[in-house]
């Protein structure tokens, strides 16, 4: 049996009763709301190609729509991407931007998510021009430039409270992604490290970096160490290295993902906030920690 989620944006929903009860017409199945005007699911539609049905009823409206399996919906492992995805921002373009050369390494952060430049060559190129970055600075940036994605801090506790290991690994740095675990709620952080000559910054990350088959293999570790099938497994990410854990997670969601992720993710959400995640595990808003 199947579930139809549709998921609107929480800041500017555009999901009514009228939209999902024209979907539930054309598709069949039970309606459920869990959260008014926010989060609906349409348990085992009749139809049996439910998704592009709703796809098309919904048209530019800002709402998503998957399909999950009814069975095992709730996740017992989440591995999330930081930057994009848990943070609003990539952390080495706000570092870049008090060298003024923030075009320069965004150009480079955006092609390597979108899988056209090697991950690990684009890494070392954008840090070596972070070069003689202050710590300080470093730390203003993460203090004053960075800021929590909506919803994340509700899909980690959340999932926490209902007994899921939460695991944020990065292709990012540790210096941001440690600090911003804590603050989300995760159980782990894993990330590359920068190195330091003093207070400045080297140019260099240790090796060996965390990259796509970093995530991927943690997630093979996680379910291991933890007895668990991949089914039991969620992943979200945006970029091209989230994309291995992605295809083998239970459930892969890219969010607000670049177009080559979202075409080989099983869900996309492409408005909702990461509450969606929860959503789409069945999560009503009263079981919500907020």
């Amino acid at each position: 049996m199947s579930v139809l989620c549709l998921i609107a944006d929480p800041s500017d929903s555009e999901l009514d009763p009228t939209l999902a009860a024209s979907v539930v017409r054309e598709t069949g199945g039970e309606l459920n709301w869990l959260n008014h005007s926010i989060a609906c699911e349409i348990i085992a539609p009749e139809s049996t190609d439910p998704l592009p049905i709703a796809r098309e009823i919904i048209g530019t409206r800002r709402v998503d729509a998957a399909l999950v399996p009814a069975e095992n919906r709730r996740k017992q492992i989440l591995i999330a991407d930081m930057d994009s995805t848990m943070i609003n921002e990539e952390c080495i373009d706000e570092l870049a931007a008090a060298l003024g050369i923030k075009a320069q390494v965004a150009d480079i952060t955006d092609r390597a998510m979108r899988g056209e430049l090697d991950f690990a060559q684009a890494l070392d190129t954008r840090v070596a021009l972070l070069k003689g970055l202050e710590r300080k600075v470093i730390e203003e940036i993460r203090r004053e430039n960075i800021t929590l994605a909506p919803g994340g801090r509700a899909l980690v506790q959340t999932m926490r409270e209902y007994g899921a290991y939460t695991s944020l690994v990065s292709g990012g740095f540790t210096f941001f992604a440690d600090y911003f675990a804590k603050r989300i709620g995760f159980h782990e952080a894993i990330a590359n490290v920068l190195e330091f000559d003093g207070d400045a910054l080297t140019g260099t990350v240790s090796k060996p970096i965390v990259d796509k088959n970093t995530k991927r293999e943690r997630l093979l570790a996680l379910a291991a160490e933890r007895n668990l099938p991949l089914s039991q497994t969620i992943a979200v990410g945006d970029g091209a290295n989230d994309l291995d854990m992605i295809r083998i997670a239970g459930f892969g969601v890219a969010l607000h993902a670049k177009p080559a992720v979202a075409a080989e993710a099983g869900i996309c959400i492409d408005h909702g906030d990461l509450t969606a995640l929860l959503y789409l595990q069945g999560y009503s808003e009263e079981e919500i920690v907020r």
